[in-house]
């Protein structure tokens, strides 16, 4: 048995997007070119319109098969992979302790945390929502199997109210999560997540942190060291750690990993 990963990128929203712009290119060939049922003014308009929409899904579909295809944990690229060992790398959990991967989708970093500290236990948690309707408590269980893994248990549960009481975790890690989260404070998630991290525990964060989505990360460090935490960095993974910069550009995946060692 194999385990399935999945893909980020699935191929219904690939076929969504062409199908968009099939049909916006009809459309614009409709009333565009034939102008059927309008001339004139709204004819050039609806044009342009039509013109327009077909470029953009044609061109967010194209950029979409590329990031399905580099994070495909079947393609050549298999950046997902090594995203994922990259992150557990940095997670080394004593005997007996237990840990907590936020956001966990498949499994994937869950399993390669537990694999990497086999007498300690790691729990996946995520809220498995319609965005990502391919992802479940099922899923990260049978890749589990799959993998031989378990020292692995998975749940649901809400990233920005953990029902977990604090220090709890000897570790927690998350990959590609927060950023997803709409309409939220991201320093506040991080908040929360430290607060379930026992003293003297790590937490090992990868997402796209950019000034718009995370706010000012460097001040967020400084207030960390401020307040006792120890080890706190902010490293850049587009500098070939996980993935190379073009890539980085190409795909808007500008990733970096917080470690925090929590004193």
């Amino acid at each position: 048995m194999k385990p399935n990963y999945k893909n980020w990128v699935p191929k219904s929203m690939l076929a969504e997007f062409f199908a968009a712009a099939a049909v916006f290119c009809v459309l614009f060939v409709v009333f565009g070119i034939y102008g059927v049922g309008v001339s004139g003014t709204l004819q050039t308009v609806l044009a342009v319109v039509f013109c327009v929409l077909t470029l953009i899904a044609l061109v967010a579909g194209i950029w979409l098969v590329c990031m399905h295809r580099a994070f495909s944990y079947d393609g050549k690229r298999q950046l997902s992979r090594e995203v994922v060992e990259g992150i557990a790398s940095y997670v080394t959990i004593a005997d007996g302790g237990k840990g907590l991967d936020v956001g966990c989708g498949s499994g994937a970093l869950t399993i390669a945390v537990a694999k990497r500290n086999p007498k300690a236990t790691m729990l996946g948690v995520d809220r498995w929502g319609k965005e990502y309707a391919s992802y479940s408590k099922k899923l990260c269980e049978d890749n589990a199997k799959a993998e031989n893994v378990t020292n692995v248990s998975f749940q649901q549960d809400d990233a920005f109210h953990l029902n977990f009481p604090d220090e709890v975790f000897d570790c927690v890690t998350s990959n590609y999560v927060y950023h997803n989260i709409p309409g939220v404070n991201k320093q506040l998630l991080l908040r929360e997540t430290l607060r379930v991290l026992k003293k003297g525990g790590t937490f090992a964060l990868h997402d796209i942190m950019s000034q718009l989505r995370y706010g000012d990360m460097e001040t967020f460090v400084q207030e960390l060291k401020n307040e006792g935490y120890e080890d706190v960095r902010l490293i850049d993974t587009t500098d070939g750690t996980f993935m190379t910069r073009r890539e980085a550009m190409l795909m808007d995946l500008g990733g970096s990993t917080l470690l925090v060692g929590k004193k």
